[in-house]
């Protein structure tokens, strides 16, 4: 029996799953003590009883994800659209540090998913694809790598590599809150006096009055917008020969409306956007989760497991141990070591979910969501591209 969740539907079922993860981290010690997003708590159930019809029942469900995608690119719009000049300067010192913190942790995965399948008798590649390609990459690094070692004679490579993005996904919002909660109360952190939410940041401001509909609408125009537009610089580029994701130009449109939006003092509602951004990146969780195929993993679950611990340590000692240090040893570093087991482990979207756990929570971190999703939109994929491609070259490849 097939059962296709589609159109709106799946939004129906995201919002349900949103709501389970919120329930159970409510009744759940556990889950509310060390900060585990919604979407991870309410995700995975939902995958696990998925994989039971499947199992039990032969009850295959599938998930048309475009809405998903679209999700996606509004979050990172949103990213875009609450950058200012003004303060993109402010990250100078500690972006540049946590950018060479990025490249050495690209290396330190791609090393030891190499020593493990190396270990384990298999080809250097397999533990490439569970390095920096599938965790700090994410699935589409995952798919576009893993096709290219398929026709390079790589059995099984993309679904290995999708495999091992999925899990890091989980494993991403599993670690990132107990990180940064350990070492707040480890440490006995406490955000600096004066700080603001980003969501309240400039109130006053003229950009930042009460929230009503024409903010509603303004901001789901300038949303709009940055998809569309960037879909045009993409062809674009393309054209020229430059290829980017999607996310990325939809970001970069986003950061010229809402500095031109300044510059013709008619700047946009930032609590409006910062709604909008908080739901999509929920929303993009929950039906991420949701939708995984477990089914298709169990065969080669064991190997992915291992990868999966390995590169969870590889991950927790860089945050804990370079990431807390270099930034400061203060309440923003711990929410930024939280951030970054998100980006090494699954994507931008997972960082911020880990922080947002722990400022509900503890405090806000102005610095923290500043450069951090800098760095996960920016940077970390520009590295790893070049990273992979160093790796590649390696004359022990040319037998994989």
């Amino acid at each position: 029996m097939q059962i296709s969740i589609a159109n709106l539907d799946i939004i129906i079922v995201a919002v349900l799953v949103l709501a389970l993860g919120r329930f159970l981290n409510r009744r759940i010690a556990f889950l509310e003590k060390y900060n585990i997003p919604l979407a991870v708590t309410g995700g995975i159930v939902c995958s696990l009883f998925v994989l039971l019809l499947q199992a039990g029942w032969d009850i295959k469900v599938s998930f048309d994800l475009q809405l998903r995608d679209l999700f996606l690119l509004f979050f990172f719009s949103t990213i875009g659209l609450g950058a200012k000049l003004n303060t993109l300067a402010k990250g100078g010192k500690m972006l540049f540090l946590l950018t060479l913190v990025a490249a050495l942790l690209l290396v330190a995965q791609n090393l030891a998913g190499i020593g493990v399948a190396l270990l384990g008798g298999q080809a250097p590649g397999y533990g490439l694809l569970a390095g920096s390609v599938s965790f700090a990459g994410g699935h589409g690094t995952a798919i576009a790598w893993g096709q290219l070692a398929s026709e390079a004679g790589l059995k099984g490579a993309m679904e290995f590599g999708i495999a091992c993005a999925t899990f890091g996904l989980i494993a991403g919002g599993l670690i990132g809150g107990p990180v940064g909660g350990w070492l707040i109360a480890r440490h006995d952190l406490r955000p600096a006096s004066g700080q603001e939410s980003p969501v309240g940041e400039g109130a006053g401001e003229p950009g930042c009055r009460e929230v009503h509909v024409d903010d509603v609408l303004g901001t789901l125009l300038a949303l709009s917008v940055c998809v569309t537009a960037g879909e045009w610089v993409n062809q674009y580029l393309a054209g020229k020969g430059l290829s980017l994701p999607g996310f990325l130009t939809a970001m970069m449109v986003g950061i010229f409306i809402t500095n031109t939006a300044d510059a013709l003092k008619h700047p946009l509602n930032r609590p409006a956007i910062d709604r909008a951004g908080e739901l999509s990146l929920q929303l993009f969780l929950a039906m991420s989760l949701m939708s995984m195929d477990l089914m298709s993993m169990m065969n080669a679950l064991g190997a992915i497991l291992v990868m999966v611990l390995v590169q969870v340590a590889v991950v927790i000692v860089v945050a804990v141990f370079v990431v807390f240090r270099i930034t400061g040893r203060n309440y923003d570093s711990a929410v930024m070591a939280a951030g970054f087991c998100g980006l090494g482990l699954g994507a931008t979207p997972v960082a911020i979910a880990n922080m947002t756990a722990l400022t509900s929570k503890y405090g806000p971190s102005v610095q923290a969501f500043l450069v951090i999703p800098l760095i996960g939109a920016f940077f970390i994929d520009l590295l790893n591209a070049v990273v992979i491609k160093f790796f590649v070259a390696l004359p022990f490849f040319g037998g994989s």
